[in-house]
This record gives structure tokens, C-alpha cells and sequence, in this order.
């Protein structure tokens, strides 16, 4: 993703780079997030004796679903991030392209009243 956003135009690579600057770091809070509370998990054992078994299953399940749809749901996130910002891309582009005709166009009209003014 780092070399897309290196390779696009000035103005969007700018952009693109800021945001996958703070994907890097939100991606790096998340590890240690994640280093914190594998730590915490070590006591599972000592909870598990505490409670019965059939809560102590339910409650890892539950943690366990929760776990996957957080980080579904950041993926969702950082997709639609994707998409707007694609977007965005899409409609500079097409403005570029309707002012470049828009130039030809011009041009094109001036050569034929040139050319007709010659005759």
C-alpha cells in the first residue's frame, strides 16, 4: 500500500501517506493493546478454577466473538476509507479530464477560425 501511494500524484500521494502513517500507528497502539491483555489473559487459569466450567467456556466464546468482530469491523472501516478516498481520486480525475477537454476543445475552435479567416 506504502508504494501505491508512493507512485500517485503529489497532491494524493500526500494524502494517502498521512493516512498510512496513522494506519501504522493505530496498527502499533492495537499490538501493544494486544500485548497488554495476552499479559492479563495468563491468569486464565486462576479464573477458570473460580468459575464453572460452562461460564468460563461461555465467557471465552463470547470474548473470543467479540475479538473477531472488532477487528471485522476495523477492516470494514479501513475499506471504506479506501473506497472515499478512491473516490475522491476518481472525481479530481475526471475533473482533470473534462478541463483538458474543455482546452482542446478551445484550441480546436481557434484553429478552425484561423484557417477559416486564411481562406
Amino acid at each position: 500500500m506504502d508504494l501505491e501511494a508512493r507512485s500517485l500524484q503529489p497532491n494524493v500521494k500526500a494524502v494517502l501517506l498521512a493516512k498510512l502513517r496513522e494506519y501504522k500507528s493505530d496498527l502499533n497502539n492495537l499490538k501493544s493493546e494486544h500485548k497488554r491483555l495476552a499479559s492479563a489473559n495468563s491468569n486464565q487459569a486462576a479464573r477458570d478454577d473460580l468459575l464453572e466450567s460452562g461460564m468460563a467456556y461461555a465467557m471465552s466464546v463470547s470474548a473470543n466473538q467479540r475479538g473477531r468482530l472488532m477487528m471485522s469491523t476495523e477492516r470494514l472501516n479501513e475499506s471504506s476509507d479506501r473506497i472515499k478516498e478512491s473516490r475522491r481520486t476518481m472525481l479530481e480525475t475526471e475533473e482533470l479530464g473534462v478541463s483538458i477537454l474543455q482546452d482542446l476543445h478551445q484550441q480546436r475552435q481557434s484553429l478552425l477560425h484561423a484557417n477559416d479567416t486564411n481562406k
